[in-house]
């Protein structure tokens, strides 16, 4: 899938943009602050309705202006048109899919399929557990739209339960049956999720591992593992994970009460990464770490196409110049010639490979894109 024409309006920097796209790969090189990131930015929200940058949507949203729009051209195998478009304002956001407005995201995402690679994906190996459940739920979510459904459930009810908890806290004496029923609702989609994540991680390894080995030069094998805050095994089935977390939660009631908050479950879960059996966050070098971040985005490509029968189209925000040459080259190498492929960055001096060489060339400056 390739998208061929983007649109925006009143977007960040932008006031207005209309602009088509190489199927390959594509440049934008331009000084910070001038609009290439943005750029990047517009794409990834085609596909999520979300940003990476922000959780506020009103700050998309030219200053002094009513509405943002961003709307693109995708084209999908067998040369298949979809139009999608996005309209931000200051009161909520509007997703448009073949000119149909969808009631609900989860019905939206899906559509475009994206990898996003930029500087602080390098820290998807050290940084918090928070970023990591971000990038399963935000990757499971766009070829399993079902489950940023049961996702989003979870979190609603994780909200009522955690505030249940905490009125709990100054009222000893009140009928706890109303946090049993949230409980049980909780964890249904608990199990859901759970099962979700065991099955996109078998995924993940199958393609992560190889990769790793390669850029490694064949020295270290990588091996992904999921921390649950539950006692729980891969191979359990649905109904067997609702159990646990049911019998855990029982056990935990106590100390969430004194707590006042939701100690178990999916939203306190985190991913492990060892190389030739050590931890990468506490006894892997900085290369190390890269490498194992470069090869969980490269397993992403092969992911979606083994999943969706296309390849995603990648984007790559100011990352190059933090890898090294043969990082550099082995990313390059990978994408040639079968990948959409955006790179924003300040200039592609002393990066010297065939992929770059044919790529379109965009210049940004000051919310303005020239070609060439």
């Amino acid at each position: 899938m390739f998208i061929n024409q983007l649109q925006v309006r009143n977007f960040r920097n932008y006031r207005k943009l209309d602009i088509a796209f190489d199927n390959k790969v594509n440049v934008i090189i331009g000084e910070n602050a001038q609009g290439k990131t943005n750029l990047l930015e517009a794409i990834y929200l085609l596909a999520f309705t979300k940003s990476y940058r922000t959780s506020h949507d009103r700050e998309l949203i030219r200053w002094n202006e009513e509405f943002a729009k961003i709307a693109g051209r995708l084209v999908k195998k067998e040369d298949r048109v979809v139009p999608l478009e996005l309209i931000f304002h200051r009161t909520g956001k509007k997703a448009k899919l073949n000119h149909l407005e969808q009631q609900r995201l989860s019905e939206y995402i899906g559509a475009m399929n994206i990898v996003m690679f930029a500087p602080e994906d390098l820290a998807l190996v050290k940084g918090s557990p928070q970023v990591r459940r971000r990038f399963i739920d935000m990757e499971l979510g766009q070829i399993e739209p079902l489950y940023l459904y049961h996702l989003g459930q979870y979190q609603k009810l994780l909200k009522q339960r955690n505030h249940m908890l905490k009125q709990l806290q100054f009222d000893k004496g009140a009928d706890i049956t109303f946090l049993h029923i949230l409980t049980e609702q909780l964890v249904k989609h608990a199990a859901i999720i759970l099962k979700k994540r065991f099955e996109f991680l078998k995924l993940l390894r199958k393609w992560a591992h190889p990769i790793h080995y390669d850029i490694s030069r064949e020295l270290e094998d990588l091996k992904i593992v999921y921390d649950s805050s539950v006692d729980v095994l891969e191979e359990d089935d649905e109904e067997k994970l609702e159990q646990k977390y049911a019998e855990a939660f029982k056990r935990n009631e106590e100390n969430e009460l004194r707590r006042g908050s939701t100690l178990i479950g999916p939203h306190r879960d985190d991913l492990s990464f060892y190389i030739n059996d050590k931890d990468v966050r506490l006894y892997g070098s900085q290369g190390q770490q890269r490498t194992t971040a470069l090869s969980l985005k490269l397993a992403e490509i092969d992911l979606i196409y083994e999943q969706v029968g296309e390849y995603p189209i990648l984007l790559l925000d100011d990352v190059l110049s933090e890898l090294d040459d043969f990082r550099q080259s082995h990313l390059l190498s990978t994408i040639q010639g079968k990948v959409q492929t955006f790179v924003s960055t300040t200039n592609i001096d002393g990066i010297h490979h065939e992929t770059l060489d044919q790529a379109s060339i965009y210049h940004v400056d000051n919310g303005m894109v020239t070609p060439g």
